[in-house]
């Protein structure tokens, strides 16, 4: 039996928090790893928490730390306003950074929005669990997963999802495999299993 892999969803919004409007990224990101994942069994852990750097950071910790998170996705908080702390909350409880995350997601954004420049998306790793900031919108969060496709959906600039499982990998955690036409994941033929 494939050990079941346990993603935290973590949507960090004041208002939302508050019941002001309907939280959008938890949903998003559910539909989304419905869609795209093949291999193993899965479930999510979600929390929906204002934008208070301490809450966040305890939010992480709890998450990696006490429920067992290979994978935690944040949503908001990641832009230049004074109450977007998710990035330095993300590096607080960081173990080591990767940085390639932050910057593939900037590069993706560029392609729709000149203001991708103003993100702040970081993404770390602590313990044996994979952190990784996302944009706020529904739209903007497919977009950073599966990356950009042409007309044939052929990939021109990939998602960051791609590299996610192979990192998962490499970190300890279950073996992930996608639905191709959704996200590839990419790893070296020396990591390849035979399909489940």
């Amino acid at each position: 039996m494939a050990q079941e892999l346990v993603i935290g969803l973590v949507s960090v919004s004041d208002r939302a928090s508050r019941g002001v409007y309907q939280d959008q990224g938890i949903p998003a990101l559910e539909a989304w790893f419905r869609a795209a994942l093949k291999n193993p069994p899965w479930r999510t852990v979600t929390r929906l928490i204002p934008d208070e750097q301490p809450v966040i950071e305890a939010t992480l910790r709890e998450l990696v730390d006490e429920q067992g998170c290979h994978l935690v996705l944040t949503t908001g908080g990641t832009g230049p306003a004074p109450r977007d702390v998710t990035p330095e909350a993300t590096l607080a409880v960081a173990d080591r950074v990767m940085p390639g995350f932050g910057e593939q997601m900037r590069q993706i954004s560029l392609r729709f929005v000149p203001t991708a420049i103003l993100s702040r998306q970081v993404a770390v790793i602590r313990k044996s669990c994979l952190i990784i900031n996302l944009p706020g919108q529904p739209k903007s969060i497919q977009e950073t997963l599966e990356g950009l496709k042409g007309p044939g959906g052929e990939v021109i600039v990939p998602g960051i999802f791609a590299a996610v499982p192979y990192c998962i990998d490499l970190i300890g955690g279950p073996y992930i495999e996608t639905h191709e036409q959704v996200v590839k994941a990419f790893r070296p033929k020396s990591a390849q299993r035979p399909p489940a």
